[in-house]
């Protein structure tokens, strides 16, 4: 079955795209497609699966409302989070079963595969167990990457590192790891004129442990983010201290994939090549999503930052404390209209 989404009134992207979503009131709306009846094959699949795509859809709603679920009896089934490296093969072969399976389980028409992704496996292996540097989590109904990371005291960049994940969208049932907090450490909210030599001199720790800590990749910073301080468990008394060289800053710029983009056509925008793009992003294929952040190498780093949007944000507030405008904001991202989400990723142009 295709993943679940909502698709939005073009006019008014407070309505549903579809009338009879949008005309039923006072109740929650689920449309549900199974296949058409002009297809063959889809056809097929009905006459054949039928049972199936029913429990199916009952386990689905069952996870988004997050009421517990038990599978029939004598019906197995799990789940895997595709990680780097990845494919439909490696992944067959890990779980016993065929390539042919997992592509009819979850509906694939191709064999490409997007980090993060979660795929149904025929077998069940269990659940994860955690282990001393991380714990397992569950995503439930109303989830986002930075209301995790709050909860469990961490940063949202060091969960999308732990797990590999290619985008912040999250799916309900999803499984993550977590890094666990370590006693002799807090967390720290960036404040304006932050910097990590900054940080790292008024808590008494190295930029290099904060950087291992966070799983960062560059030393820009953004206003508000979350940062894991090693090493320390009380407020910094900032103290003078002679002005050491300051680390190398990263030369990488930010860039969101848009529609129509390829490594090819964004190589050429940036004047450099695509061979350099895939390794800055540790990229094993040309395949790109719509949305997704990547770092281009050999250009200017310190035109943008990375910002996660919270709870209460709108285009207006976040474009007033950086100081820059709402259009700008939204060019840079290829945003076409205001609506913003929990955890959306933004880069915020200087």
């Amino acid at each position: 079955m295709r993943k679940y989404y909502q698709r939005r009134l073009p006019e008014n992207p407070s309505k549903d795209y579809y009338y009879i979503m949008r005309e039923t009131p006072n109740t929650t709306s689920l449309l549900i497609e199974y296949g058409f009846i002009d297809n063959p094959n889809d056809v097929k699949k009905l006459q054949n699966n039928l049972l199936d795509y029913v429990e199916a859809v009952v386990r689905a709603v069952a996870r988004y409302i997050g009421v517990p679920y038990k599978n029939p009896s004598g019906v197995t089934e799990s789940t895997y989070t595709v990680q780097k490296g990845d494919s439909l093969y490696s992944i067959a072969q890990r779980f016993n079963t065929t390539v042919d399976k997992l592509k009819e389980l979850n509906n694939l028409t191709s064999n490409n595969l997007s980090i993060g992704q979660v795929l149904i496996i025929s077998e069940s292996t269990g659940p994860e167990t955690p282990s001393d540097d991380y714990i397992i989590y569950t995503v439930k109904s109303g989830d986002s990457l930075w209301n995790i990371a709050r909860e469990y005291e961490t940063t949202v960049d060091a969960i999308v590192q732990l797990n590999n994940l290619g985008t912040t969208a999250l799916s309900i049932g999803q499984t993550l790891k977590i890094p666990k907090k370590t006693e002799a450490s807090l967390t720290y909210t960036v404040q304006k004129g932050d910097s990590l030599w900054k940080i790292a001199n008024n808590f008494g720790v190295s930029v290099d442990s904060i950087i291992q800590a966070n799983n960062l990749s560059g030393t820009n910073l953004s206003i508000g983010q979350q940062l894991i301080i090693p090493g320390s468990t009380t407020t910094p008394t900032p103290t003078p201290t002679p002005t050491p060289t300051p680390p190398e800053e990263d030369t990488t710029q930010l860039y969101v994939v848009q529609s129509g983009d390829s490594l090819w056509s964004i190589a050429r925008k940036f004047n450099t090549t695509v061979s350099e793009i895939k390794n800055a992003n540790n990229l094993t294929t040309n395949v790109l999503q719509i949305g997704q952040l990547l770092r281009i190498p050999g250009s200017n780093g310190n035109d943008s930052t990375v910002y996660y949007v919270k709870s209460g944000d709108s285009l207006w507030k976040i474009a007033n404390q950086f100081g820059t405008t709402i259009d700008a904001i939204k060019n840079r991202n290829g945003l076409t209209t205001n609506v913003l989400q929990i955890g959306q990723q933004l880069i915020i142009p200087s």
